[in-house]
């Protein structure tokens, strides 16, 4: 498989208030003459620290033009103390029945580390251009074995509902800086409704990094009798800065939904030799879209400068 780039297609600070910066792990919805894109931005609360909401963009079904943007909040971050009282990042779609499913990675601050995570399920009944929270609780959170940080939902049907998502394993203090940085893995869940999920409980994809790699943001589409899945990878410490230890798109095929077999040779996309994508490519995301398959996915410093687009060759 090989992914042909169109470029960035979306810069934030072209559309919004520079303030407002970044458009992280975007998300596509497709309707019938244009694809809505979601994705989070952020701004800052009145002490200074950045707070993460969910926006989305229109664009032509050819990806190249933007014929729309979202006008207001998109959904509300939840109350002081709520699981997603500080930001939501990312934000999956799906469409159930009469209404478009939001699954929201919500965060809040911690003290002896920086944050914790949980997923939360948000409702749009207008066609997906506001949603509400089914509650003010996760669906989907820390557990025996899985003790932080349940996020990057991405959820699909395929003949039940599954859900692929990532969750802390420990933290450790990078011998640098002495800050704690965290460690997390690829689950998986299932639901007969959306709503109520069973976790598998295990790790479903190997280390490629050993067992200090971060796996984030699985998104898993079926086409030639296989699921495959892409996702992003990076070391646990010194990644934001230094190109060789930051993101990179990995792969793995499945035959039943149960087994993955890793195999990033085949994923397809590599950081280009300069430009906004030349030192990290994170947060991907693969949609159908007529008959074509397109992965979006941020590129340097976590997705500050927008994000692009890419067409599978088959």
């Amino acid at each position: 498989m090989k992914w042909k780039k169109l470029g960035r297609i979306f810069i934030p600070t072209e559309r919004a208030p520079a303030a407002a910066g970044f458009a992280q792990s975007p998300q596509a919805l497709v309707f019938d003459d244009f694809v809505r894109i979601y994705y989070s931005t952020r701004t800052l609360d009145p002490t200074g620290k950045p707070l993460s909401h969910v926006a989305y963009v229109d664009m032509d079904k050819a990806l190249r033009r933007v014929v729309g943007t979202s006008l207001g909040t998109v959904v509300n971050l939840g109350e002081r103390g709520c699981f997603d009282e500080h930001g939501i990042f990312p934000f999956n779609v799906l469409r159930i029945g009469d209404l478009i499913y939001g699954y929201s990675t919500g965060w809040s601050r911690r003290v002896s580390v920086p944050v914790d995570a949980s997923i939360g399920l948000c409702l749009s009944h207008d066609g997906g251009r506001t949603f509400e929270r089914l509650g003010p609780g996760p669906i989907l959170t820390s557990s025996l074995h899985e003790p932080f940080l349940v996020g990057d939902a991405f959820v699909a049907d395929f003949g039940g509902f599954h859900m692929w998502y990532v969750y802390g394993t420990r933290w450790i203090e990078d011998p640098a800086t002495g800050q704690p940085e965290r460690v997390y893995k690829i689950g998986h869940a299932t639901s007969v409704d959306g709503k109520q999920w069973r976790k598998e409980g295990r790790p479903i994809v190997g280390d490629r990094l050993g067992g200090d790699e971060c796996q984030a943001l699985p998104t898993v589409i079926h086409f030639d009798d296989r699921y495959h899945m892409w996702f992003c990878y990076r070391h646990a410490v010194d990644f934001r800065t230094n190109r060789n230890r930051g993101y990179r798109i990995g792969y793995a095929f499945s035959k039943d939904l149960t087994d993955w077999v890793r195999d990033d040779a085949q994923a397809g996309i590599e950081c280009s030799d300069t430009g906004w994508d030349c030192d990290m490519l994170c947060y991907p995301h693969v949609f159908r879209c007529d008959d074509k398959i397109y992965l979006l996915y941020n590129g340097n410093e976590f997705g500050r400068h927008g994000f692009g687009a890419a067409e599978l060759e088959r």
